[in-house]
């Protein structure tokens, strides 16, 4: 989107390695951040020490955004680089100088801001009110609306690596019982896993058992 290009023509561009922070829960928020290659781990760390991972975001994804036109003077979550990452960052005061200068980008933003806080607010309410299974099964349609792709026989491969404990702390559950959901379901056939990667087989399936309300796929997504 036109947005996506401030931070192309004024921002600046840096690389990240996987596993190296782009900013971290706490730290003083200077910049704005677009993704334009690569995966990021938005996360933040519950009392009891767990992690939650709130997002994983891709190419055009834009992070730190909470801060924009905001008193908030600090990260509220984590973010740090899945694999080898390229990114632009924008000032938060030139950024805002610059949709302030600019009333159609401010629109557009604020357009994107709407629908970024609709997708939170369905994250949350599948997390809350589904319970363990149904934090899971929303988080697989999730990740298969956001990175899947249909094959030959029709299943949709999710074209993103995980672990069990990775894909635990989206569902802000604990491994082992990820890992029992996920055996539950190879057994009924509704998906399969080869080294770290998800193929759905049913996808209405984990639609069904949550009542799912087939939110548009902008909404439904996991970045």
């Amino acid at each position: 989107m036109n947005f996506h290009r401030l931070f192309e023509n004024n921002g600046q561009f840096f690389k990240v390695d996987k596993g190296n922070h782009i900013f971290q829960e706490g730290e003083m928020a200077h910049d704005i951040f677009l993704i334009k290659e690569g995966k990021v781990q938005i996360s933040k760390e519950q009392e009891s020490g767990k992690e939650l991972t709130i997002r994983i975001c891709g190419k055009g994804s834009i992070l730190g955004e909470t801060t924009l036109f905001s008193q908030i003077g600090s990260h509220s979550t984590s973010a740090i680089a899945l694999s080898q990452t390229e990114i632009f960052s924008l000032s938060k005061s030139d950024l805002e100088l610059l949709l302030t200068e600019q009333p159609a980008l401010l629109i557009e933003y604020l357009k994107w801001l709407q629908n970024e806080n609709i997708k939170n607010q369905s994250l949350i309410r599948d997390l809350v009110m589904n319970g363990k299974k149904g934090a899971l099964y929303s988080t697989l349609i999730r990740l298969s609306n956001t990175y899947g792709e249909i094959t030959d026989d029709n299943k949709i491969f999710i074209n993103f690596n995980l672990t069990n404990t990775e894909l635990a702390n989206l569902c802000s559950t604990s491994r082992e019982m990820v890992n029992r959901m996920l055996n539950d379901l190879r057994k009924q056939n509704v998906l399969s896993i080869d080294k770290g990667y998800i193929t759905i087989h049913d996808l209405n399936y984990l639609k069904t058992e949550i009542c799912c309300d087939n939110c548009p796929i902008e909404i439904c997504r996991i970045d």
